[in-house]
């Protein structure tokens, strides 16, 4: 069964990297959950949050035109907790800064990082020998 970007599935963890975590999901395909997308706080070894052998649910974050599987638990958790929040829809107003601050401060990293690609190496300082 071929996975599909969106799709929530079951795998196991086959192997742990300073920068993720490798799944196995159904069908012997191999997908990483980057360290960025293990948890919803700050994740500075991926040992702490998560086991080889261990079985997961991840969500399909990504394809790449190679074949390379981006997947993510923190986004699973975060689908979770919009249902949660559609069903009580009685949401405080400090819960609903909360949210707006995250969303926000999501969405700035996601710029900074798109420009910070579109600037390779041009705008990284360089050392001076």
């Amino acid at each position: 069964m071929p996975v599909e970007v969106g799709q929530i599935v079951e795998g196991k963890i086959t192997g742990i990297t300073k920068f993720g975590a490798f799944v196995e999901l159904p069908g012997g395909v191999t997908g990483l959950v980057h360290i960025s997308e293990v948890a919803d706080s700050f994740v500075k070894d991926v040992n702490d949050f998560l086991k080889e052998n261990d079985m997961v649910k991840v969500k399909v974050i990504g394809i790449s035109e190679d074949g390379k599987i981006s997947l993510s638990i923190r986004k699973l958790k975060e689908s979770s907790r919009d249902r949660r929040a559609k069903e009580k829809d009685n949401l405080s107003f400090e819960d609903k800064l909360a949210k707006f601050m995250k969303d926000s401060e999501e969405r700035l990293l996601d710029i900074r990082r798109s420009h910070e690609a579109k600037r390779g190496s041009y705008g990284r300082k360089r050392a001076l020998y």
